[in-house]
């Protein structure tokens, strides 16, 4: 592609997603949030001076939450709804895999490195796993640390510097009643002490103040929403845990359809992210 040709390619990509953001109403971080896209990657794409296509993943991205083709967006044709084929066709439309229980599975870790440049969403098992202290993840996981600790360590650390990566956004829901279940030591945490959950709270205060705003954890009330643990990978996969097993999403309508149901989540937020600090604190003090 030569030089005139690459720059009107370019010209007629941003301004067909302009065209999108006019006419769903959006702002462009509501935009980007919706795509799961990095609202500094978008706000790049966007730029007069931007004279570099984006990636082909980055097309799809768009495509696949707006409804529209990727050749429409690349000026390949004019009509916007002809479809073209948006997740990889060596994927299956659902799989299932056994060894879910874990939060230090490797797929997990492969799956955050190929979603890299994409926006991640989840409702956790229990705690976020990238704010888990060493201590906890040996108290949830005893079999697995005891046969391979290093293994548990290295990866929960991998996605800790994952989470630090500026290119990196996070965000997370899960029920208030959760955090005030792990600080009373109720439920699972029955057995565990009181200078662990504190040292956790404490852990998980200072990270949350650390990755804000690229990591974004807010609360929900258990009693008017719920939600299963579930992942989404950008809009790569999606990723639901049933006991022991992953259900493995690879088609872009059910990637959609979860993904509107985490925004239902992040709409009832009572704890927003910039008082997670706050709350935290509270239960902190509660623990005296």
């Amino acid at each position: 592609m030569n030089l005139d040709h690459r720059s009107q390619a370019v010209a007629t990509f941003r301004s067909r997603v302009l065209e999108l953001l006019a006419h769903e109403a959006l702002s462009r971080s509501a935009f980007a949030a919706r795509v799961g896209l990095d609202r500094s990657t978008l706000t790049q794409l966007l730029s007069p001076d931007n004279q570099r296509l984006p990636r082909a993943e980055t097309v799809i991205a768009i495509a696949s939450a707006m409804g529209v083709s990727s050749d429409w967006l690349l000026g390949l044709t004019q009509d916007e709804h002809q479809r073209t084929e948006l997740v990889a066709t060596d994927r299956q439309a659902l799989e299932i895999e056994s060894g879910a229980a874990s939060p230090l599975d490797e797929r997990l870790v492969r799956w955050h490195r190929e979603a890299s440049g994409y926006k991640i969403r989840y409702v956790p098992t229990t705690l976020p796993d990238l704010l888990k202290t060493e201590a906890v993840i040996r108290y949830e996981c005893p079999d697995l640390a005891e046969a391979a600790p290093e293994t548990s360590v290295e990866q929960s650390a991998f996605r800790l510097d994952y989470s630090r990566n500026p290119d990196t956004e996070m965000e997370v829901c899960c029920p208030w009643q959760r955090l005030l279940a792990f600080a009373r030591g109720e439920g699972v945490w029955a057995g565990l002490d009181r200078s662990t959950r504190r040292a956790q709270i404490e852990h998980m205060q200072r990270l949350t103040q650390e990755l804000y705003p690229t990591f974004r954890w807010q609360l929900y009330d258990g009693l008017s929403h719920y939600s299963a643990p579930v992942t989404l990978f950008g809009a790569q996969r999606a990723v639901l845990y049933v006991g022991n097993l992953y259900f493995v999403f690879n088609t872009t309508e059910h990637i959609r359809v979860l993904t509107a149901h985490f925004d239902d989540l992040v709409k009832a937020a009572t704890v927003p992210p910039t008082d997670m600090g706050r709350h935290l604190q509270g239960l902190l003090d509660d623990l005296g």
